[in-house]
């Protein structure tokens, strides 16, 4: 059974359907790239695996875990979709850190907020809270932000700022890391350190959905690649299949555009 299953998705807003049947399989530890033109639906499909969108028929199941079924009204609840949603960690485009709060405070916030949930919150608060400070400045730690941990997003570059981004999705343990367009918010310059931090995820077999315009990077990073246009998967394989060796007239007139950056 594979680790991620994606069946007959569709979603439409008013009149526009903009995923129509999509279906994939991932294993856990793969990194799946998804290319395509703006307007494919490549972002909408993140959404609706995080739930931030609610599809409006077909299944997603992680493991043999249903978390989504149209024809089941329980998996459809608003209640159940905020879970759910914890298997999928979402790195935005444009960071969406909280402005108000520093850098270690964005990482610790979600989780913050989960644990006072929790039946044993009250009792032990100081020590939940001492484990998430720790845990979230381990993290920054690692996206190489240990002297920006007090930092306001302001005080921060572009390519921090989305590394705190990075940290904070990776705070919440996501069984599936998704990046929408990780790197279009920055200059060139900035660029690299993003990738390079999502490249050792990767070394270190974290499983990661990533939408990119990065041709080469999705090339050299990915286990499988997806080239989508019009709500529709045009062509699915390995970076050398989909790449190297395109069978659809789409894909050859898309990559046609990156030629030189491959």
């Amino acid at each position: 059974m594979a680790f991620l299953q994606v069946e007959n998705i569709q979603k439409r807003f008013g009149n526009t359907q903009v995923l129509k049947d999509i279906s994939f399989t991932m294993e856990k530890g793969e990194v799946l790239s998804m290319i395509g033109s703006s307007g494919s639906g490549k972002t909408t499909l993140l959404r609706c695996l995080n739930f931030l969108e609610k599809p409006d028929a077909g299944r997603i199941l992680l493991g043999d875990q249903l978390l989504f079924d149209g024809a089941v009204a329980q998996t459809r609840k608003a209640a159940e979709i905020r879970k759910k949603r914890l298997h999928f960690g979402l790195v935005f485009q444009n960071f969406n850190l909280f402005p108000q709060y520093t850098a270690l405070k964005n990482v610790m916030l979600a989780k913050e907020l989960l644990a006072r949930e929790q039946p044993d919150y009250k009792e032990n608060k100081k020590q939940i809270h001492q484990r998430i400070e720790e845990e979230a400045r381990h993290l920054l730690s690692q996206m190489g932000l240990s002297e920006k941990m007090n930092h306001y997003p302001h005080q921060l570059s572009g390519g921090q700022c989305q590394r705190v981004a990075i940290a904070r999705a990776l705070n919440l343990q996501p069984d599936i890391l998704c990046f929408d367009e990780p790197t279009s918010a920055l200059d060139p310059e900035l660029t690299g350190e993003v990738l390079k931090v999502i490249r050792e995820l990767a070394d270190k077999n974290t499983t990661m959905i990533i939408v990119t315009h990065e041709m080469a990077f999705a090339r050299d990073v990915a286990s499988k690649v997806i080239f989508m246009d019009d709500g529709v998967i045009c062509e699915m394989g390995t970076p050398e299949e989909v790449f190297v060796h395109p069978t659809q007239e789409r894909t050859k007139q898309f990559l046609g555009n990156y030629a030189g950056s491959l």
